[in-house]
């Protein structure tokens, strides 16, 4: 079964080649815009969609500005059950988007698989309303299968400039049991795949516009310590490093 599970994700990140190419390029230009008019990069997420987050900051080979929004409540080591109990609770997200500070040249990217619940669906709303370019990573075939539980009835993808598809089934197993039961999932991995393109993306876009990227170096190579203090000096005020 390992092998049938590395295929089938392996097959994931070959439909998000082909398929969302253009969608991920979108993104990447924006996030280059945005950090070369010296915006920053919010990522934010609920439960295991956090994890792109932590994936990018403070990132060796990663870019610099990007602000994670890691609400404790909404992830899952305090309380897993609660978490999912708040994701889903209307007017929530504005009890920690009130204290973030996003500015028109920033870019916020949402994470949502199933993008039913109404944080993830406020807090892309909420940065539309401040002037802030939204990108959504999102699966439209596990939105379609799902009520959305927002009041309008829209989904993550109906809210933001633009929807990154990662694909991932309703259930988000791309195994499954003899009684039904989805296992195995890919929402994970694939959206590690998107986010780290989106920045590989802008990196190389900055390059080409002339203008050199805040690229973290390894902590573990000498001479590092001073070329990311200087990084860290420059968003400081932005970013809790």
């Amino acid at each position: 079964m390992i092998k049938t599970y590395l295929a089938r994700i392996q097959e994931y990140l070959a439909k998000l080649e082909k398929e969302e190419e253009t969608t991920i390029g979108i993104a990447a230009s924006k996030v280059a815009e945005s950090i070369k008019q010296g915006g920053i990069i919010h990522v934010f997420g609920c439960g295991h969609s956090h994890l792109l987050g932590e994936e990018i900051f403070y990132r060796a080979g990663g870019l610099a500005p990007v602000n994670p929004i890691f609400v404790e409540e909404l992830m899952l080591h305090q309380s897993a059950t609660q978490a999912s109990l708040l994701e889903r609770k209307q007017t929530y997200a504005m009890t920690f988007l009130k204290d973030q500070d996003m500015r028109p040249e920033d870019v916020l990217i949402v994470v949502s698989t199933s993008g039913i619940n109404p944080v993830p669906i406020e807090t892309a709303l909420y940065g539309k309303e401040q002037g802030v370019f939204t990108i959504g990573i999102t699966s439209k075939d596990y939105s379609v299968n799902q009520p959305s539980r927002y009041p309008s009835g829209e989904y993550l993808y109906d809210v933001v400039d633009v929807t990154i598809n990662n694909h991932a089934k309703a259930g988000d197993g791309v195994l499954t049991l003899s009684d039904g039961v989805a296992y195995g999932p890919s929402s994970s991995i694939v959206g590690l795949a998107i986010i780290n393109s989106i920045m590989v993306g802008a990196i190389e876009k900055l390059v080409e516009l002339d203008y050199e990227p805040p690229v973290f170096k390894s902590g573990n190579i000498a001479g590092s310590d001073e070329h990311n203090q200087r990084l860290i000096e420059r968003y400081k005020d932005r970013i809790r490093f």
